[in-house]
């Protein structure tokens, strides 16, 4: 993701913070090393986004076939 992994941590905890419940869940290194997983609410969030993603693309492309009619 060309991305540093603090910076990635960052975002992680940032969307944490802003979400109403945790989005991820993680546990700390050590021993057996640390990890990090979706929670109930972060994977609904990614059913989500990409719910939206696929409603956008469909009201882009009715937009384009509508603009493409003005065209002479």
């Amino acid at each position: 993701m060309k991305m540093s992994y603090k910076h990635a941590w960052n975002l992680v905890d940032s969307m944490n913070r802003h979400a109403a419940t945790p989005l991820v869940s993680t546990s700390k290194g050590g021993k057996g090393g640390g990890g990090a997983c979706l929670t109930e609410a972060g994977e609904l969030a990614v059913k989500k986004f990409a719910d939206l993603l696929v409603r956008l693309d469909t009201f882009l492309a009715q937009e384009t076939s509508q603009l493409q009619i003005l065209q002479p």
